[in-house]
């Protein structure tokens, strides 16, 4: 008898498992069911979307022809105010083109500037800060030396005010203040996005160049080269090659950021969509449509960036 009991116990104890593998099996069905069901009907959703910006009558009569039965005309009914939603915000007075696309290449021409504006500065800013580290144990007193110093203290000051204070109003000291004489918003926000990219830049090449190995510096001064020239020719594109990555990431994030010109009147992606909102009374698909693209836009590029890692990576070895 007790030898039976314990076989049943062996036995119960042995297809435990087997009920929590297959109770795991079927959760993990139904998820991949269902993730398989959100993505079929994402699909379905943009494709549609997109023909209905291309012939939204074609689109109608394509949909009236798939919905006869009861269900189909309940989501008939569902779809067709999603589409007299799409037809007022963003076919009728051609509202897609003149907001969001044109919103859309002001924001990709504010990011690509800006970045490039942010990296000449942070670059320079980075060299003196990290000089000035590297150095400030071997110069001799003097005016250069003096001169120096100050330059070290203008870029603390620099990364201090520029870090220390939220971007929209240092946008809007720009616009309203600095600027204030000046039509040219576009022109206006690239400045001071570049301004405030700088500041960030400046610190992610720094970190860079302190990274590098302080043989480099002799190895370069074995060649002839002077500090500078050292730092041109051999330790700024080491540098460089460490902090790729997190300058991109960088670039990033600044496209989000420019998100907020809209506060000097700058008609980017986000505005374009605030303006369609204002027009229509209509928030949902506006904004959702920016949310979006946004999304696409950052997906994109993290995917370049994780992509660039991998290469840099396989370099190494």
């Amino acid at each position: 008898m007790i030898e039976n009991e314990e076989e049943l116990i062996d036995t119960e104890e042995s297809e435990k498992p087997r009920k929590k593998l297959f109770t795991l099996e079927k959760s993990s069905r139904t998820s991949i069911l269902f993730a398989v069901l959100c993505l079929i009907i994402s699909a379905a959703s943009v494709g549609y979307s997109i023909l209905l910006l291309v012939d939204y009558d074609y689109a109608i009569q394509l949909l009236r022809f798939y919905t006869d039965s009861g269900a189909g005309k309940a989501i008939l009914g569902w779809l067709m105010d999603i589409n007299a939603q799409i037809k007022l915000n963003f076919v009728d007075k051609d509202r897609f083109t003149t907001y969001i696309l044109k919103g859309l290449g002001v924001t990709f021409t504010v990011t690509f500037f800006a970045t490039l504006i942010g990296i000449f500065l942070g670059v320079i800013v980075a060299m003196i800060r990290s000089s000035h580290d590297k150095l400030k144990e071997e110069l001799r007193p003097g005016f250069g030396t003096f001169l120096f110093n100050i330059l070290d203290k203008i870029c603390r000051v620099y990364l201090t005010v520029i870090r220390g204070t939220p971007t929209v109003v240092q946008l809007m000291i720009a616009y309203f203040i600095i600027f204030a004489a000046s039509n040219n918003k576009i022109l206006i926000a690239i400045l001071a996005f570049g301004i405030n990219s700088g500041a960030y830049v400046a610190e992610i090449i720094r970190s860079g160049i302190m990274s590098i190995d302080p043989g480099q510096f002799e190895a370069g001064r074995s060649l002839g080269f002077n500090y500078v020239q050292t730092m041109i020719h051999i330790i700024i594109p080491q540098a460089f090659k460490a902090v790729l990555p997190a300058l991109a990431n960088e670039f990033i994030v600044l496209i989000k950021e420019t998100s907020i010109s809209g506060y000097v009147g700058l008609q980017d992606l986000t505005k374009g969509g605030d303006i369609i909102r204002s027009q229509t009374y209509s928030a949902f698909l506006p904004l959702l449509l920016v949310a979006a693209i946004y999304l696409v836009i950052v997906m994109f590029f993290t995917k370049l960036v994780s992509l660039l890692e991998r290469r840099l990576r396989n370099s190494e070895r």
